[in-house]
């Protein structure tokens, strides 16, 4: 495939963003190529939302890699108190089985007293996460279903920055020493304070997302160059130095149960999809302003970036179209490969 037909396949999805700016980039091969729309540029950093959750991941298995961690440890084991119940581990949490709701209790509450209709999360620190974990029972049992918890992917970085020898606030810093750094993911933190694309919801502008308290589960922010630039690096793990993060790369797409009823699995936090010809890795995310989507098909080295500054919809038409686009950039389309849902 050469550029100018990967750019005509990119286009229909530039089109199809629902914002005033968008930017998606595709990588096939030794081929790249971003094209944005509005006040974005390859560089302009967009809220990305569940996607942290990818990075969250990536710091885990980097984390493990060094020995510093296990997959199998007890999250408490890096708390200031003890959780009843049976063990819920690291790797409950990466994979959605930990049995914690999706959002923390209270948090609801806070937010509608506070800032439901312009920032959520901005109330809601870690000392809120840490006592509204004292007061959750789990959903089932930790490791026997799967429930989709923005909670656990806090908790997770949380339980990380910990174990780092940090407190529960040293996520980003950690994430940018680990990750973001080694990598050069230049325009890419949890800073909502540096210049960012101006999201809406339901056309109307909406400040910058704040999430002290669940900063791992959907505070980062990124560009698309700078997320072209880590599914590379997923695709090539081989090409990066530093060999704790190498072998992170790797393990992050290693899957680690089956969704039942989907004939998906889950790796630490990114979807695969099994397909005759190689597997389809994903995943999304959405604020109150933003949509964003990445996956890669690691078997033909091809990797799609699809980012815009409004709120996901019912259905997310946009990451819908997302998916299809990259199916088809692998030239390899597959019969009932069909629709996903959409995290945020």
């Amino acid at each position: 495939m050469t550029a100018t037909s990967l750019t005509g396949r990119l286009r229909p999805l530039l089109a199809a963003a629902g914002g005033p700016a968008a930017a998606v980039a595709a990588v096939r091969g030794a081929e790249r190529v971003v094209l944005c729309r509005g006040p974005a540029g390859e560089d302009s950093r967009f809220e990305t939302g569940s996607l942290t959750k990818t990075f969250t991941a990536l710091l885990l298995a980097e984390l493990a890699a060094r020995g510093e961690v296990r997959y199998g440890d007890r999250a408490d084991r890096y708390l200031p108190f003890r959780l009843p119940g049976p063990p819920l581990t690291l790797l409950h949490l990466a994979t959605h089985t930990s049995g914690l709701p999706r959002l923390p209790p209270g948090l609801l509450t806070r937010a509608a007293r506070s800032g439901w209709l312009s920032n959520p999360y901005a109330g809601f620190y870690e000392d809120d996460l840490l006592a509204s974990l004292r007061r959750t029972r789990l959903r089932h049992r930790p490791g026997t279903r799967v429930l989709y918890s923005n909670f656990g992917g806090g908790l997770l970085g949380h339980v990380l920055a910990r174990a780092a020898g940090g407190t529960g606030g040293d996520y980003a810093a950690l994430l940018a020493d680990r990750v973001t750094g080694p990598l050069g993911l230049s325009r890419t933190d949890c800073d909502s304070n540096t210049p960012q694309v101006t999201g809406y919801w339901h056309g109307r502008p909406r400040p910058a997302l704040r999430m002290p308290g669940l900063v791992a589960a959907g505070a980062v922010r990124s560009s698309a160059r700078d997320l072209t630039r880590l599914l590379g690096a997923l695709l090539d793990p081989g090409s990066v130095p530093d060999p704790a993060l190498r072998t992170a790369l790797v393990e992050v797409q290693r899957p680690r149960l089956s969704v039942p009823r989907t004939g998906s699995r889950l790796c630490l936090i990114w979807n695969l999809r099994p397909r005759p010809d190689g597997a389809l890795l994903h995943h999304s995310g959405g604020t109150r302003g933003f949509t964003a989507f990445a996956g890669f098909l690691p078997a033909s080295g091809t990797a799609l970036v699809a980012l815009t500054n409004t709120a996901p919809t019912p259905l997310a038409p946009f990451v819908q179209a997302a998916y299809g686009t990259l199916r088809t950039l692998d030239a390899r389309p597959v019969d009932g490969d069909g629709p996903l849902g959409c995290e945020t």
